[in-house]
């Protein structure tokens, strides 16, 4: 069988590439492997060959060591690949296929898929409804961060690119259909984003520029993207943002300099639990500071889309209460307003279909908004140090040199 290689979490801060098995239609014994998991026969499922394989702000809380994610964890959810075999039950996808994967896993069969929920599908995970490829908590199925990878249930999650070479000469786009893209799309639906609105995105991480990218692609006036960091706030602004530094002090009269009002239409959490406080209080995690500064700016009636990871429990975090995923909201605030809140995985297969289509027909370049930025499999760990460090850049790994060779 062909070699196959994987990026594997050793501990805190820590990643390495190291030989793994082929994968086979069954889901074997490993870490992080859900009991009741092992021995799962999958004839639906088919095994792809990784094309791009990003690395995810959502790894990295894992790599800091801030979830319960076990040593030994073969990593990686966001994947766009090549059908090289499929199970005897799969019907519609065929070898040769180029696709894309939404990195929830999802049956198809239960309520919640058929309900178009696949963030939360019923039969993928033991513990709980919802399921990723190689995430803490998430059933164990592995991370697709690898030079193979297999996918379950694969006529119903793959996502397959109408013309293999038309696609390959937009893979750097279309490699962010399987996250970041709809996660920052799905954000800016859920807080309400259209024509003319404006919105305020806290975090200028991958899933911020995307979100506001998004944002610009629903027809929003003005997007104000904030974060702590100048040269992601700088690539911000390379595509039409309007930037707050909340290094500088509060979002709220930031975003009046701007817009002549303290508050916005729309606003994105795209940060998550790990976040920082503003002003003199930028270097120390304050978890709820976001959520808190959302519910401020956003006008009475608007909306909240929070795509940014919110988890249950984090053994990293400076308060007792934030370890069990509790935090200090101003919820009466949001009550007072009459703000509406959406929470949790972005149903990926909701969005990626229409935003495959504004890829091709060039209504959008979301990875040169993101900055996307091919390197090899074997570079994995450079990539991750140099993003935890804040580096304005989506990294992509190319695990069999396609990338450099469509480009």
């Amino acid at each position: 069988m062909p070699r196959n290689r994987a990026v594997i979490y050793e501990g805190p801060g820590k990643v390495e590439v190291h030989e793994v098995s082929y994968p086979e239609f069954e889901l074997k014994d490993g870490p992080g492997v859900n009991p009741a998991n092992v021995g799962r026969k999958l004839p639906h499922a088919a095994i792809l060959k990784a094309v791009a394989t990003n690395i995810c702000g959502s790894d990295q809380h894992m790599v800091r060591g801030r979830t319960t994610a076990p040593q030994g964890l073969a990593l990686g959810h966001e994947i766009t690949g090549e059908v090289v075999e499929t199970g005897p039950d799969a019907e519609f996808i065929k070898a040769g296929d180029l696709v894309s994967v939404p990195f929830n896993i999802s049956c198809g069969r239960c309520r919640n898929c058929k309900e178009g929920k696949t963030g939360i599908c019923e039969n993928v995970n033991p513990d709980r409804p919802g399921s990723a490829y190689g995430y803490v908590d998430m059933g164990g199925w592995v991370g697709g961060q690898a030079d193979y990878v297999l996918v379950p249930y694969a006529d119903w999650n793959l996502l397959k690119f109408p013309d293999k070479d038309r696609a390959m000469e937009k893979i750097l786009d279309l490699a962010m259909l399987s996250d970041i893209f709809p996660t920052g799309y799905h954000g800016c639906v859920s807080a309400g984003v259209g024509p003319g609105s404006t919105v305020y995105v806290a975090g200028a991480g991958p899933v911020g520029l995307a979100a506001a990218a998004s944002a610009n692609l629903l027809g929003a006036a003005v997007v104000i993207v904030g974060d702590l960091n100048k040269e992601r706030l700088d690539q911000a602004h390379s595509f039409g943002c309007e930037t707050v530094n909340v290094a500088m002090g509060e979002p709220r009269d930031q975003i009046e300099q701007i817009l002549g009002v303290p508050e916005v239409d729309c606003a994105v959490d795209a940060v998550g639990f790990e976040a920082r406080g503003h002003g003199r209080e930028a270097e120390e995690e304050h978890p709820a500071t976001v959520l808190n500064t959302l519910m401020d700016v956003t006008r009475a009636g608007g909306a909240l889309g929070i795509p940014g990871l919110y988890v249950t429990g984090d053994p990293g975090a400076r308060e007792e209460a934030a370890k069990q995923g509790s935090l200090s909201l101003q919820l009466g605030l949001g009550w007072a307003k009459s703000l509406s809140f959406v929470t949790g995985q972005c149903p990926v297969m909701r969005y990626n279909r229409q935003l495959m289509m504004a890829i091709l027909y060039d209504r959008v370049q979301i990875a040169k908004a993101v900055n996307a930025t091919p390197i090899p499999l074997d570079e994995a760990p450079r990539g991750y140090h140099e993003f935890d460090e804040g580096a304005a850049r989506k990294y992509v790994l190319d695990p069999h040199g396609m990338l450099a060779s469509a480009s």
